[in-house]
């Protein structure tokens, strides 16, 4: 059975990308383009991995990441933070007491293995 990865973007040629890569190398995917969809989401067809965007409307990836982690039912659900935002804010969101650091943190422009490596990587 192939994992599945919910992909969390509002760009929708960043969710076309990232879906059509990690469907061509074996993964189930679904997509959602805001926090609150994603939460949505996650309730109705628990994923094995999430790759979330950090700026988006309705609800940042920041809340939905602390929403997830601080969840016992979802907070094992590997995460990969997914931004253009600066390199400073992995340092950031690393650094907060409420919420481990992410499993896995990617500045975009992603090369296609290196989002296949980390998922690999996450799901092994």
């Amino acid at each position: 059975m192939s994992k599945k990865i919910l992909v969390v973007d509002d760009e929708p040629d960043v969710v076309t990308y990232f879906t059509a890569l990690l469907e061509e190398n074996g993964y189930e995917t679904r997509s959602a383009s805001n926090g609150t969809e994603a939460m949505a989401a996650i309730d109705a067809d628990r994923p094995d991995l999430i790759t979330l965007d950090i700026t988006m409307p309705e609800q940042s990836g920041v809340k939905t990441y602390r929403r997830i982690k601080e969840s016992d039912s979802l907070k094992t659900i590997p995460v990969i933070i997914i931004t253009g935002v600066a390199s400073d804010f992995k340092r950031f969101i690393s650094t907060r007491s409420q919420v481990p650091a992410p499993d896995g943190y990617l500045e975009k422009p992603i090369q296609p293995q290196t989002l296949l490596d980390e998922v690999a990587r996450l799901l092994s």
